[in-house]
């Protein structure tokens, strides 16, 4: 994913509480031969919202080639770890592999755990998904549980974590299984039922439904009311928080609807809309502070072509030659 080698150097920064998946990556990479360092971050119950001095001046004066950031999975520490990916990636040429919320279950069991076959064929799938996508200039999506969305990517071309792009992007989340892009921050419009699960909180056992126009999000309503006043106070972060950042479909077979939203947001056969940050997406100008996801289940996906042709990607939740 990372193409790591011997003669890179690595830098992995662990939260005290993930110091178990930490030394196992330190592990592989002291297998790898490689120069490797692991930092690990104190936690308390407050939400960091800076980059400790200390980790500051290392990422600074001796940049590594590679890091992977393993953090708890708090959604109010967005903000953190957006400073944390453009602290670390700045030179645009380092390497990341950026984890919150990861587990040691996450290697063993679920997305993570995936073979090199595994990885490859899904490698092989987000090409060929990307490569139906290139003409691409709007998406309409749709789902059983009532999304009706359509929105622009009028230039904004499609990206896969599931490899590095040298040419557009060098950091990916992990564990990887997506295929997304930017959207035109003023282009979405139409209603958005989140059914699945919620960036920063989990899965969830009440619908969250989003009005939205002109790419921003208008109004918001869910029966369950902390679930409801989450939601607003993450679209409220700033001037930007609710406004369209990204549009994602899942593509990992082995990615579960878990607590962790960085697995459940691959599961294979689902798709995403975010509101928030998405500048480090080719094109992307959302300069929010905040990134929030909602996943939806068995949705529909159409594309407009440069050519007037719409092309079903995928029905139901199923995948459409």
């Amino acid at each position: 994913m990372l193409d790591a080698k011997a003669s890179d150097s690595l830098c992995v920064i662990c939260d005290d509480t993930r110091l178990d998946v930490g030394e196992a990556f330190q592990k592989g990479a002291q297998n790898l031969k490689m120069k490797v360092q692991l930092v690990v971050l104190e936690t308390n119950e407050t939400a960091r919202t800076e980059i400790p001095s200390t980790v500051h001046d290392l990422i600074t004066n001796e940049h590594a080639e590679i890091y992977v950031n393993l953090f708890r999975g708090n959604g109010e520490e967005t903000p953190f770890r957006i400073k944390m990916i453009t602290a670390e990636t700045s030179d645009g040429k380092t390497r990341l592999g950026h984890c919150p919320g990861v587990t040691m279950d996450m290697l063993t069991q679920g997305a993570l755990a995936m073979t090199v076959t595994e990885h490859r064929r899904m490698q092989k799938f987000a090409v060929k998904l990307m490569k139906r996508l290139t003409d691409a200039v709007s998406i309409e999506i749709s789902t059983p549980a009532g999304t009706n969305l359509t929105f622009s990517v009028k230039g904004r071309p499609f990206c896969t974590d599931t490899m590095v792009d040298w040419a557009r992007l060098q950091w990916m989340n992990l564990p990887t299984g997506e295929v997304y892009a930017g959207p035109v921050e003023n282009s979405l419009s139409g209603k958005l039922v989140c059914d699945l699960a919620v960036g920063g909180v989990g899965p969830i056992k009440k619908p969250v439904t989003i009005q939205a126009k002109n790419g921003i999000a208008k109004k918001v309503s869910c029966d369950n009311r902390d679930l409801l006043e989450k939601v607003k106070e993450a679209l409220a972060t700033d001037a930007m928080s609710k406004v369209v950042g990204e549009f994602a479909f899942g593509i990992n077979p082995k990615a579960r609807l878990v607590d962790e939203f960085l697995e459940a947001e691959k599961v294979f056969g689902t798709s995403h809309i975010a509101f928030g940050h998405n500048t480090d997406m080719p094109n992307g100008k959302n300069t929010s502070a905040n990134h929030m996801d909602l996943l939806m289940s068995k949705p529909t996906v159409k594309a407009s072509m440069k050519n007037g042709k719409t092309l079903c990607l995928i029905a139901d939740g199923d995948w459409q030659a």
